[in-house]
């Protein structure tokens, strides 16, 4: 398909703070925020209605669903793969799987002074980090250290220096940072961005790197805790087999 013909809609709801944007032609043509903390259920589809309305899209003319798929906040994860998963189905639209860790790096693009190196910060709980590091080049991002879970001074350790900080992840684990001896970007860097999905999902649509909608499923660093605390409640064993 002609870059030229497509119709892409961005999706961001991996965080507290929601938003789309709507790109041609590999530029960004629209995109809005959502209005408060966690309203990704109620506010997403009327957000994503009200820009197509404005770029005058019909609904069946989106080509291409670039959506974070996490790690992040569970519900806000399913909704944005429900979204692109519907879409998918119902209109043919392709879907390109945006790590939400790569989409959340390019925030500090905009920082200025720009740093050498960053890294992005998600709480995994147990007092461990979901994290990924990158050099930072004009206008892009090389990843020298895959997302993972770590434990913070472990890979603080391994990471290249002067380094910067974002990512919500960072309020969890102060003591760790602090000794680290790094920077924190101001908080405006930490939240993920509909535009930044944009961006990385062009890039690895020019890979071919879609995904089938049935095989689309978010990313979760564990498993819901109510799950969890259901199996032990139960004596299941995470592999859904009963302890001997």
């Amino acid at each position: 398909m002609d870059i030229r013909s497509r119709r892409i809609l961005a999706i961001e709801t991996s965080g507290r703070m929601g938003s789309v944007a709507l790109g041609a032609d590999k530029k960004i043509v629209g995109s809005s925020e959502l209005s408060g903390t966690m309203q990704h259920a109620a506010e997403l589809m009327p957000t994503v209605d009200r820009l197509l309305k404005k770029q005058g899209w019909p609904a069946n003319s989106i080509t291409d669903v670039f959506v974070s798929i996490g790690p992040g906040s569970f519900t806000g994860l399913r909704i944005g793969v429900t979204v692109a998963r519907t879409l998918a189905w119902s209109i043919g639209a392709r879907i390109v799987a945006v790590p939400t860790v790569d989409a959340l790096a390019r925030n500090a693009l905009e920082a200025n002074p720009l740093p050498e190196h960053v890294a992005v910060i998600l709480d995994a709980k147990r007092r461990q980090i979901y994290a990924a590091a990158f050099d930072i080049k004009p206008g892009r991002l090389i990843k020298t250290i895959d997302a993972h879970l770590s434990d913070p001074a472990d890979f603080f350790a391994r990471c290249p220096q002067p380094l910067a900080l974002l990512g919500e992840g960072i309020d969890y684990h102060g003591q760790a940072i602090d000794t680290a001896g790094v920077t924190v970007l101001d908080k405006n860097f930490w939240p993920g961005r509909a535009e930044n999905v944009f961006h990385v999902g062009l890039e690895l649509a020019d890979q071919e790197k879609f995904t089938p909608g049935p095989q689309l499923m978010p990313l979760y660093i564990r498993r819901p805790e109510a799950e969890e605390k259901w199996e032990k409640l139960h004596g299941i064993k995470p592999n859904n087999q009963s302890p001997k």
